[in-house]
């Protein structure tokens, strides 16, 4: 057995390879057909012409999808692992809630470019990332308290690694976004750099810490999958009746649903 089908290890290697890949083949699209510059351009300037707007959106939103799925699972696992301790179940549930939202702001971001509507494109950006960054945390917390009898503490370093690491590139993305604003420079149309022009070295350490924060995201959900390996989820269904056509006083009648294996 491949190291992907041990447990739900498939869920974060997809969503790992899948939003690399959102970011790198929209990239080299866009580099190609020379609609941004070669030198580190901001991901989202990588997704704002056609075609590979197209492609960029489409992959975002399977991966909003594909990281629902591992944060559910994640939030599963949790609880299965600490039933007693209501604290940090809620503190789970917490960060289960932020997860989702923070993936509604990836599908923000996916359709709402920033040619287009730049205000609507931002708040999904500051949704993705910023509430991200909280889950981001919670799930750090939640390794340091199941430390060591149910997590190894060499997975909370990591992960506390790569909340700095987040951390550091919002920092970064921040101010020197901020300056670019103070110095009245629009980023709304801007696709393309000349190096010798006022504010190119801000717009490079802002555009290079975008694309660090956003591996910074992709690198923590990669140390989930050890952690699925060890997980499997399964549905039941259950028949309320013989056939589909029950009346509401035969259901009734019934003394339980009848399970699928």
């Amino acid at each position: 057995m491949w190291w992907f089908q041990q447990g739900l290890s498939i869920l974060p290697s997809a969503l790992v390879i899948w939003s690399s890949a959102s970011f790198l083949f929209s990239y080299i699209t866009a580099v190609l057909l020379h609609h941004v510059d070669p030198l580190v351009p901001y991901i989202s300037d990588a997704g704002t012409t056609p075609p590979e707007r197209c492609l960029f959106g489409i992959m975002l939103n399977i991966a909003a999808v594909l990281g629902m799925a591992t944060m559910y699972v994640r939030y599963r696992q949790v609880r299965a692992l600490i039933p007693e301790d209501h604290k940090l179940l809620r503190l789970n549930k917490i960060g289960v809630v932020l997860g989702m939202v923070s993936c509604f702001g990836l599908c923000i971001i996916a359709n709402f470019q920033k040619s287009t509507m730049f205000s609507m494109h931002v708040i999904g950006a500051c949704i993705t990332f910023g509430v991200g960054a909280i889950y981001i945390l919670i799930q750090t917390i939640l390794s340091y308290k199941m430390q060591p009898g149910i997590h190894g503490k060499g997975i909370f370093w990591i992960r506390l690694a790569v909340l700095l690491w987040c951390a550091l590139s919002i920092g970064s993305m921040f101010i020197s976004s901020m300056v670019l604003y103070k110095w009245g420079i629009s980023l709304i149309q801007k696709q393309h750099w000349n190096p010798q022009e006022k504010g190119y070295a801000f717009h490079l350490a802002s555009a290079v810490s975008e694309w660090s924060l956003a591996f910074s995201f992709i690198s923590f959900f990669f140390t989930y999958i050890r952690d699925f390996q060890k997980i499997s989820l399964r549905v039941e269904a259950l028949l309320h009746g013989h056939n589909l056509y029950y009346t509401h006083q035969q259901l009734l009648t019934d003394d339980q649903g009848m399970p699928i294996s």
